[in-house]
């Protein structure tokens, strides 16, 4: 092959479609290609001209219309444009222009038919829009991964184990090794239909009959567990798995409507979950000392990279690095009340932030806050409770997780208050927003009750929940406040860099891409009165009030995941190759693909934030 040839076929050997296509192909469509060179402002498809020839952009930038004469979409290197009216009538349906020198390669109609009608893969690209091509290039990755696409049930190898909750100690024993079972299910008889009312597991049995010595003939009701976590016979392994992650439970009931179909232990889902983060957050739990805490710390960034190289989505990587954060929390709770004595009244410690919208990576610091019960005297007992804070945050920065710099931290007497305190500064940052309020917002409405008495935390869910969905100004400001991070996406759909700094020729991929993202989302999600954290869930509970449509509500998804997955694999080739993490990616560094679909995602969360702007009356101003 001529060595300009060569250099036309490895060019866009690099882009999707043609990325994908053997080489017999490539060498098809490279044969037949003219070259066109356009200056700036030439109008290379007229509407309704013929045209048998699909446009690919080696350099330059070129604008897109509607037949009104809106604008479309803007295409540069590595894009094609023309083709929907080689599938149609050979007729141009959306006129092109140029707004930059560009070089052209002109690839012929029956070029574009040949591979159309032969390569599943080609048309399909063709076919649909840049949307729908983020969502292919998602479902891809999740459909690469058995977590993702098992149900749950196929993990259950046979029928429950059950007994009445009326059954003794020893029976109840005598049926687990009758049967071969480490957990029994125990049902109330005295309605209709047998329920699930509790669970026995060997570790109880061990903890507490054994070492408290009990009588054989105790009722198995006064030690069996109540308030079970369950999992929906619907649901997904890897569902399962962050239900485990986030309650440090060994054993889930599977529940199809008022059936249980069977049981699905920990060891049943590490079959699957080669990651190990479950078993890290076990290994948390068995720790005695800071000391070890500190050992263990060591495996969670080899946890993180063995999730990404077996292509976990974004949300099974984000939730999976929050349960381990907040293992690592609970843990120092408890070995800080072995230290000081039980708490002098109760409490509740929380996660802020990325940790309660279960979406930390391994570039994180601490943001948490406690909330006291109301009967709370400083004099008497705030030294306590400060003690507790230090040791929990020192005990952290000893794990890798930094201090906060923003000092949002229970350390700061300021968010270590009373709940009828919490409950006055919610009040006041919705009723009275200001700047300093607006940014605490980014943080203290993603809350999670993690330890101590949650149901604190739950309280100021609800009053967020239902003062938030009722202020107009406030949802109106947090709009404005929202807009203030933009996706790095210049005029000419180029990558808009950082220009100085030690960061400079790269954007920031949480900063700009999935913080302006977490940031709308938590608006809408105010808005609807949603409850939930996670934006992946908000934007499903948003879907439900018909405030986002479902189809937008999709791309935001897949926006999210997809931004999101480059952001993950960018910090763990970063481990692999022994540099420290971070969020800054150079377009260089990434594939054609990604460069690609990053375009789209980028697109999306501009289209988001001009709704967001009309959506919340929310264009006064960057500032309140």
């Amino acid at each position: 092959m001529q060595a300009e040839l060569l250099d036309i076929r490895n060019h866009i050997a690099q882009y999707p479609p043609f990325d994908d296509l053997p080489e017999e192909l490539l060498e098809r469509i490279v044969s037949g290609i003219e070259v066109v060179y356009c200056r700036a402002g030439t109008q290379i498809l007229e509407l309704g001209q013929s045209n048998h020839w699909l446009h690919y952009i080696r350099s330059g930038a070129v604008e897109i219309f509607r037949r009104s004469g809106e604008l479309y979409n803007r295409v540069g290197e590595g894009e094609m444009f023309g083709q929907f009216g080689l599938m149609m009538n050979k007729k141009v349906r959306f006129p092109a222009k140029a707004i930059e020198d560009s070089l052209i390669y002109k690839i012929p109609d029956e070029v574009f038919q040949y591979l159309w009608e032969q390569d599943e893969n080609f048309a399909d690209f063709v076919e649909i829009e840049d949307r729908s091509r983020l969502r292919s290039a998602v479902s891809r990755r999740e459909k690469s991964n058995e977590l993702m696409m098992a149900k749950v049930t196929r993990l259950i190898s046979r029928e429950p184990i059950c007994a009445p909750t009326t059954v003794r100690l020893q029976e109840a024993a005598r049926i687990m090794t009758e049967n071969g079972v480490s957990a029994l299910l125990l049902m109330d008889e005295t309605g209709e239909r047998p329920k699930l009312k509790g669970i026995i597991t060997d570790r109880d049995l061990r903890t507490r009959a054994v070492t408290h010595a009990l009588a054989s003939e105790t009722p198995i009701s006064e030690i069996m567990t109540e308030g079970l976590i369950t999992v929906s016979a619907r649901s997904f392994i890897f569902e399962a798995m962050l239900i485990m992650l986030h309650n440090n439970v060994h054993h889930l009931p599977v529940i199809e409507g008022d059936e249980v179909r069977g049981v699905v232990a920990l060891s049943d889902i590490v079959k699957y979950e080669s990651q190990s983060s479950l078993f890290l957050v076990s290994n948390i739990y068995q720790q005695k000392h800071v000391k070890g805490l500190k050992k263990v710390s060591k495996d969670v960034r080899d946890s993180f990279v063995r999730m990404v190289n077996e292509d976990a989505n974004s949300h099974m990587v984000g939730s999976a690095m929050a349960g381990i954060g907040r293992s690592f929390s609970q843990k120092l709770l408890e070995l800080g009340e072995e230290e000081l004595g039980p708490p002098p009244v109760p409490y509740c410690f929380m996660a802020l932030g990325s940790m309660a919208r279960d979406e930390q990576l391994v570039v994180t610091d601490q943001d948490n806050a406690m909330i006291l019960d109301d009967s709370f005297i400083p004099e008497e007992h705030d030294e306590y409770f400060l003690a507790l804070a230090k040791f929990v945050s020192d005990g952290l920065a000893e794990c890798g997780y930094t201090y906060c710099t923003g000092d949002i931290m229970a350390t700061n007497p300021k968010w270590r208050q009373p709940l009828k305190v919490w409950k006055q500064y919610f009040t006041q940052w919705i009723d009275s927003p200001n700047g300093e309020t607006l940014l605490n917002s980014n943080i203290f409405f993603d809350l999670d009750g993690i330890h101590g008495q949650t149901e604190l935390a739950e309280q100021l869910k609800t009053l967020i929940a239902e003062k938030a969905s009722n202020s107009q100004r406030f949802l109106t400001l947090l709009a404005r406040n929202a807009l203030n991070r933009t996706p790095p996406l210049g005029f000419f759909r180029t990558f808009v860099l950082e220009e100085d700094g030690k960061h400079q020729k790269t954007f920031n991929l949480k900063r700009r891409g999935t913080a302006p993202l977490s940031d709308l989302i938590r608006v809408h999600a105010l808005a609807c009165g949603a409850r939930s954290q996670n934006s992946f869930e908000r934007l499903r509970d948003i879907a439900k009030t018909k405030l986002l449509m479902e189809d937008d509500a999709s791309n935001l998804r897949d926006a999210l995941e997809f931004i999101s997955i480059v952001r993950i694999r960018h910090q763990a080739l970063a481990i692999e190759e022994g540099r420290e993490p971070d969020n800054n990616v150079r377009p260089e560094d990434l594939s054609p693909f990604e460069r690609s679909h990053l375009k789209d995602a980028f697109q999306v969360v501009s289209n988001a934030q001009k709704f967001l702007r009309f959506r919340y009356n929310a264009g006064g101003g960057r500032n309140v």
